[in-house]
């Protein structure tokens, strides 16, 4: 059973240190990248900077599996460097029980980027990035359109897929002109989009005077049922805790949510894709030395598997996203047989 003693403690700090220089180094060349690329077209650098750190959180849950491996691989070379594994193994420590505490780190950075990561990626981009969205916020529907001279933005408890429509419930709607004043503000118990026309029968109409009245309401929008549901409902715009809810509701309009049954998937099971991240590094660092496997050549190899790993990722989530294999089973599949990889590489060579 694994206990967080005084040298569990100290392998994990030194795991966390290994790969949150990996992510420094890496966050720092893409930040840098980024900022040049986005500074020609803001209007101050701070501006340019806040717009790459906002895109820096879309690329974190790529690279991370990698910084994992490589912080996994770093850590062991440190170690070995400084003779502090000598001082492991004659503490009675075996080879598996000194690897335990890297794997727990893992499953911790795993936990970490579904629970706060993703969400606050989700949260900064959404808000930041595009002015139209589609959210689920207390389980009622928030979409904003925006043109040239008018906001839409519409509020509604449920939403129904009815043929090529669709039907908002308990419904209220927000006009604004080009300076954000509001203009009407329409409540009704339906709104139907068909095309590009929004429509209300009987909606209980504010105007910019204060006037109240009922009459039937529509309006013309760059919004299309499709659009909706296609553009605004991306997987990777709804976020870790939101996803269930967001799910249930969807099919419940008769929408296909296989996308974001594979994102829900992904992001659970985030800490055993790490594990076996870890796994796969801890596979490569104990190679026996007299092997010439030097820390260079260990790396280099270690990119090439990261990008054999990247591609065999994407094409399982490709597989359930597709509907060729269940959501499930696309997800689970990569970090076992990478585990199971990393167990052969270890059974093919001498170890440690």
């Amino acid at each position: 059973m694994f206990k967080l003693n005084i040298l569990n403690r100290f392998l994990i700090g030194r795991f966390f240190s290994g790969v949150g220089l990996v992510m420094l180094v890496v966050c720092g060349i893409i930040l840098a990248v980024t900022f040049v690329e986005r500074l020609p077209s803001n209007p101050t650098a701070i501006a340019a900077l806040y717009e790459s750190w906002i895109r820096l959180l879309e690329y974190v849950p790529m690279f991370l599996p990698l910084a994992v491996f490589m912080g996994t691989l770093l850590t062991s070379y440190k170690l070995t460097k400084s003779s502090e594994n000598i001082i492991i193994s004659s503490a009675g420590l075996s080879p598996f029980q000194s690897a335990t505490p890297f794997l727990f780190g893992a499953f911790l950075i795993g936990v970490f980027a579904t629970t706060v990561i993703n969400p606050y990626s989700v949260y900064i981009s959404s808000d930041n990035i595009s002015p139209d969205k589609l959210q689920l916020v207390d389980n009622s529907i928030w979409l904003r359109e925006s043109s040239d001279n008018q906001f839409i933005t519409i509020n509604a408890k449920n939403m129904k897929k009815n043929h090529d429509e669709l039907i908002f419930q308990d419904t209220v709607i927000y006009t604004q002109n080009e300076k954000f004043k509001l203009e009407n503000r329409i409540q009704a118990e339906s709104v139907t989009l068909s095309g590009n026309q929004l429509s209300a029968k009987n909606a209980q109409i504010w105007d910019s005077n204060g006037k109240i009245y009922h009459s039937d309401w529509s309006a013309k929008t760059l919004l299309t049922p499709q659009t909706i549901l296609d553009r605004y409902l991306q997987p990777d715009q709804i976020s870790f805790w939101q996803l269930p809810k967001f799910i249930s509701k969807m099919e419940n309009i008769g929408a296909s949510v296989r996308g974001h049954r594979v994102q829900l998937w992904t992001l659970l099971f985030l800490p055993l894709t790490m594990i076996s991240m870890a796994t796969l590094g801890i596979a490569f660092s104990q190679t026996k030395q007299r092997r010439n496997y030097s820390f260079g050549i260990k790396f280099s190899l270690g990119i090439i598997t990261c990008f054999a790993v990247y591609f065999l990722i994407n094409m399982f989530n490709a597989l359930g996203a597709t509907g060729t294999l269940p959501p499930i089973l696309s997800i689970i599949a990569p970090p076992l047989i990478i585990i199971a990889g990393a167990g052969i590489f270890m059974n093919s060579f001498d170890t440690i």
